[in-house]
């Protein structure tokens, strides 16, 4: 059982960058736990805030249950207390339940709760469903505002009236307004994470609306960089953040928006450029070609 209340975990994760560490699969994609329990042991010696298992950078949306499980229990093992861990709760009502349970059974210190898959719903549903899961675990939990799950300011608050242990938002959405509307009606009650993809590049904008971190994928392969824009965030350092946004950020966004998807697979590809393959993506996803995989060893080399 985890020992971190719902409060300390908030209280938590606003300290630092929050890590969003990929699975590692085999040539045939099975799990590979000794790839992955050797990348969290590598990251381990950085500086963050917490690790978030299984989620939608680690490809959470193509692991079974049960692989799911395997892979909360092995970053538990591994990360030892270090840092908290935070396992996914995906699909429908019934199926995030069950994975929230088991994540609390698993000793996660949290749950991240991703919106439901295609199906779609007015503000009453979602308001249901994230309660719903809330009610199953004493974990905190903290909820994905994204694609067709986006929760607007007066249902945040309404969630964080009725569940205690909601306590954190994380924003897949980039609205100024609609951040700015949450944060002036719900204010510091919640945690507040950024969550679009490659979310470096909407840190400094978000951080003036309350949302003082973010899900770093990057930081699987180029930790220092990842940390020191942060840091450079957290400063306001403008021209450095913007020299490092010209310098890797937007040239990586170039090869990431060249197909659907790359903005896990080019993650994957990240640790692969640097010596530490992590394997390849699952289906539906696909992999990055040859020459765009050149092309980003060449660019993290710039800056390494």
């Amino acid at each position: 059982m985890t020992g971190m209340t719902p409060a300390e975990l908030a209280a938590q994760l606003k300290t630092g960058l929050l890590s969003f560490p990929v699975t590692h699969f085999n040539p045939d994609l099975s799990f590979n736990e000794s790839g992955y329990r050797e990348h969290l042991s590598w990251l381990s010696q950085y500086d963050v805030a917490g690790l978030f298992a299984a989620g939608g950078t680690g490809e959470g949306f193509s692991l079974t249950p049960a692989e799911i499980d395997t892979v909360v229990r092995a970053a538990v093992s591994e990360v030892n207390g270090k840092l908290p861990v935070i396992a996914p709760a995906t699909g429908g009502t019934a199926s995030a339940i069950a994975q929230a349970q088991a994540a609390e059974a698993a000793g996660a210190d949290g749950v991240l709760l991703l919106p439901p898959y295609l199906t779609e719903a007015g503000q009453h549903g979602l308001i249901e469903h994230v309660s719903a899961v809330c009610r199953s675990t004493s974990l905190g939990v903290t909820v994905y505002s994204r694609a067709n799950a986006i929760l607007t300011d007066v249902s945040v608050a309404e969630l964080a009236d009725r569940n205690e242990n909601l306590v954190c938002l994380k924003d897949g959405v980039g609205s100024i307004e609609m951040m700015t509307r949450t944060y002036a009606r719900v204010g510091d009650r919640l945690t507040y994470i950024g969550g679009l993809p490659t979310a470096e590049t909407f840190a400094l904008p978000l951080l003036q609306l309350g949302v003082s971190t973010y899900s770093s994928a990057i930081f699987n392969f180029v930790p220092e960089f990842a940390l020191g824009f942060y840091a450079d965030v957290l400063a306001q350092d403008r021209e450095s953040v913007y020299r490092k946004l010209n310098e890797f950020i937007l040239p990586y966004l170039d090869i990431r928006d060249r197909m659907k998807g790359y903005a896990v697979s080019i993650v994957k590809a990240g640790v692969t450029a640097i010596g530490r393959s992590a394997g390849p993506v699952r289906p539906p996803l696909q992999d990055l070609s040859e020459d765009e995989l050149a092309q980003l060893t060449e660019l993290i080399g710039r800056i390494k």
